[in-house]
This record gives structure tokens, C-alpha cells and sequence, in this order.
């Protein structure tokens, strides 16, 4: 397994009240696997991707990533692995509009120790893959929609990472390049890479290789 969560509970606390967000979630995911977290809005479906991406922790349970416990690594260790093993893709696309796409797509190497060549030759392989090669210099306004997704899945894609965690990545696209999209994690999906994508969407989920569904904090 690529990934493992043992029990997992996360709650909130709003005012005086304590709301609890997952409780007790166990998930496993293979090496290679396409997998949808469908849910309500509200539901924790998108807590749960902050806590497989190490951007969040869980209040009790365990995490195991590539046979690393997540939950007791060092936040200098849980860094070094978002950096170098984790792909995100987020519903708002946050690029920088001051940076072409090429230096969008560069960002994650900020908080990456790829030598320059190595970098150089993934960001441009990673920009093949999206299918965006005549639009390398161009800025996000100078963009659709799609097209500004497509860099971020680039951006993802450019570290080679172990895992690409999506949240609602159609989610502000219209229908043809949601397909579009949608078509191209496939694409991704079949040489090998590792998706869990959330949704509240039916159709969308439909294209990944297994659904599971998130009802009042347990995923099922």
C-alpha cells in the first residue's frame, strides 16, 4: 500500500463547541490507484485531503505514507515529503498572475533540493504532459480556465510525485474543460500515477477507478 489511515478523527472547535469533522476514518490506497472522496459540503471530505497531504494532523489514529508514520515525523520531515512526494491541485488554481507558466509550473522547487537540470527537464516534461508546449510564456490572464488548471496539474506533476491530491479540481470549469480535465487524469492515471481526488460530484467521480463516500465523518 502507498497509503494507510487508521482510525482517524479530527475535530474543531467553534465558540464553546467542539465539532467533530472525521471520525474514526480508515482508508487504504495502492500504488498506481485513481480514487474519489465524494460528500456534502461540510462534510470533511477536504480535511481529510489537508491530513493525507501533511498540511494537517488528525487528533487521534495513524497515518502511514510509504511505510513512514506520518504522525510522528518531524515538521522538517513532513516538509521534505510534500516537497518532494506530493502533488496538489486545488479548485482555485492559485497561480501567481505576475509569473508565465513556466515559472508557475517552477514554484514547487522553492522547497525542492532537484539539482537545476533535473528541474529544468521535469518542469518541460511535466508542461508535455498537459498538453500546454505553445503556451509556456504566456501569463494566467492570458489563459482560459482549462488552460490555467492544466498549469496547475502541471505544477503537480513536475516533482514527480508519489501522490497528486486534488481538491474539487473541476470544480470552477465549465462542462467541456472539466472532461478535458477529467480526461487527462485518466490519461495520467493509466502510466501509473496516484490520485485521490475530492468531489461532490457524481459525474466527476465516475472517471476515477474506485468511490468511496464520506457520510458524517466516516468514509464508507
Amino acid at each position: 500500500m502507498l497509503l494507510e489511515l487508521r482510525q482517524i478523527e479530527k475535530s474543531f472547535l467553534l465558540g464553546n463547541t467542539h465539532i467533530s469533522v472525521l471520525q474514526g476514518v480508515n482508508l487504504s490506497v495502492a500504488k498506481g490507484e485513481f480514487v474519489s472522496i465524494m460528500g456534502t459540503s461540510g462534510s470533511g471530505k477536504s480535511t481529510l485531503l489537508y491530513i493525507l497531504g501533511g498540511l494537517d494532523t488528525p487528533d487521534h489514529g495513524e497515518y502511514y505514507f510509504d511505510e513512514k508514520n506520518m504522525l510522528t515525523l518531524s515538521d522538517r520531515d513532513r516538509s521534505w515529503i510534500r516537497a518532494h512526494w506530493l502533488g496538489f491541485v486545488f479548485q482555485t488554481f492559485d497561480l501567481l498572475p505576475e509569473l508565465d507558466v513556466v515559472e508557475n509550473i517552477c514554484l514547487p522547487f522553492l522547497y525542492n533540493s532537484i539539482v537545476r537540470e533535473t528541474k529544468d527537464r521535469q518542469v518541460f516534461e511535466a508542461i508535455e504532459k498537459v498538453g500546454l508546449n505553445h503556451r509556456k510564456k504566456h501569463r494566467p490572464a492570458e489563459l482560459s480556465g482549462g488552460e490555467i488548471q492544466r498549469v496547475a496539474i502541471a505544477r503537480a506533476l513536475a516533482i514527480n510525485p508519489k501522490l497528486i491530491l486534488a481538491d474539487e479540481p473541476t470544480g470552477n470549469l465549465d462542462k467541456q474543460n472539466s472532461l478535458d480535465i477529467l480526461h487527462l487524469f485518466n490519461k495520467l492515471h493509466k502510466t501509473g500515477t496516484t490520485i485521490i481526488m475530492v468531489t461532490h460530484d457524481k459525474n466527476v467521480a465516475d472517471f476515477s477507478q474506485r468511490t468511496l463516500h464520506m457520510i458524517d465523518g466516516v468514509l464508507k
